[in-house]
């Protein structure tokens, strides 16, 4: 299934040493090594020095988004086109301020605001499993749309301009239904569901949502003139509207909330959907629409489905290294995001093929002694003993050695004299 997904990029390299190259690069995310940048990769790699992987990602002929479209039809191929697509974002926190993108922002990754890079995905999950699918660098306002030096020191094309989180968002989801995805759901947190301009370009395509919403969100009901916060109407309702559902399995079973749902606008295919937690009573909120009459449990279950990208983003970069990189350029990031997301694609395809036909997801208790299915990071920790080169020699092990430490000795030197020279002679 390796050469086959190899097979199917082939074509996109031109030449045959970054063809290679992008072959090597794969196993190496896909392998034990601690740290998936290029240095670590190309040791795992057996190459003598970075330099081929780190052209790979800077200066050889390849179209990241080509990559993109061919990971795309394999994860369709083997998870299927129909299910939910989920809207997302992830943080990659770094240092410095050369990385393009980079600036002072909230990113959930750590729950602050952080010097970060963030980055728009789009997941697609089915019964079969989930993958992310699409990626965006996200382009923030003013400290680089608006400085021509810093975007050319970056790579930044020109064409790219600054856009608010849901625009690249909505051009991934067309991109993908375009493609030949037959999603019949879209979902996203708060960022996504506030954009109105992304819920009227799915109902435009006839594409069903369920949208996160804040509680401050204001709705019509009963065709009334003045909107109401949606907190509101959740404190009017009576114990009698909450239904207990579940929204899907967790790792310890079953996740059951108290839903309720509202009938807003003008027709009978849009509503405010609320969540309650059993335990502490807090609310979450949904703004849904679809092309047609569906029941509460259908809305619940896609609600439930949004935390699938969170695995996708925790399996990503704890199995793949989707933040490991050290790279500072546009073109580099997306090319690296793209091998990363074609390593989890890979791993996505494996654990759906090794599943038996029928789902074992269910909390079975009298069968608890039975071993769940096989899981992304189980199939990797399999795979790790199949691709691990075998051990390497002394003298490689010591080539590399003082390769870094020659390397970061330049560095330093590099720093000391950028700090001195504008120091005062003593």
């Amino acid at each position: 299934m390796f050469d086959q997904v190899m097979a199917r990029i082939a074509v996109r390299f031109g030449r045959v040493e970054p063809r290679a190259t992008a072959r090597a690069y794969l196993l190496g995310l896909l392998s034990s090594v601690e740290r998936k940048n290029c240095w670590q990769l190309a040791e795992q790699a057996g190459h003598a020095r970075p330099g081929p992987m780190q052209r790979l990602l800077r200066y050889a002929r390849w179209a990241a988004d080509a990559v993109r479209d061919d990971l795309r039809a394999y994860a369709v191929e083997h998870l299927g086109a129909d299910g939910v697509l989920v809207v997302d974002e992830t943080g990659f926190l770094k240092k410095g301020r050369a990385s393009a993108g980079v600036q002072r922002q909230y990113t959930g990754t750590a729950g602050r605001i952080e010097n970060a890079q963030v980055g728009v995905f789009l997941a697609l999950a089915t019964e079969r499993g989930r993958d992310l699918i699409d990626r965006r660098l996200y382009l923030p306002e003013h400290s680089w749309s608006d400085d021509p030096e810093r975007r050319t020191a970056a790579g930044i094309p020109e064409t790219v301009q600054f856009a608010t989180k849901p625009r690249p968002a909505s051009e991934m989801i067309a991109s993908a239904l375009d493609a030949g995805i037959t999603a019949s759901w879209v979902t996203g947190d708060e960022a996504y569901g506030q954009d109105p301009r992304l819920r009227a370009a799915l109902e435009a395509r006839g594409t069903g949502y369920v949208m996160a919403v804040a509680c401050s969100m204001r709705v019509r009901i009963n065709h009334g003139r003045t909107p109401i916060r949606a907190d509101t109407l959740a404190g009017r309702l009576p114990g009698t509207a909450w239904q207990r559902h579940s929204a899907g399995n967790g790792a310890k079973g079953p996740r059951y909330y108290d839903w309720a749902w509202i009938h807003i606008g003008t027709d009978s295919h849009r509503h405010l959907l609320i969540r309650r937690n059993r335990s502490t009573g807090e609310l979450a909120f949904y703004l849904c629409w679809s092309p047609t009459e569906v029941p509460l449990s259908e809305l619940v279950r896609v609600a439930g489905v949004r935390w699938s990208v969170e695995e996708c983003f925790q399996a990503a970069k704890g199995q793949v290294g989707l933040d490991h990189y050290q790279v500072r350029n546009w073109t580099c990031w997306h090319r690296h995001i793209t091998l990363a997301m074609l390593a989890l694609a890979f791993l996505a395809a494996l654990t759906a093929e090794a599943a038996p036909e029928r789902p074992d997801d269910a909390y079975h208790p009298a069968r608890s002694p039975d071993p769940i299915t096989l899981t992304v990071p189980e199939i990797r920790h399999l795979l790790v003993a199949v691709f691990e080169q075998p051990a390497v020699t002394v003298a490689r092990l010591l080539h590399w050695s003082n390769w870094r430490r020659r390397h970061q000795a330049t560095a330093r030197r590099s720093h000391y004299r950028r700090r001195t020279a504008g120091e005062p002679a003593g």
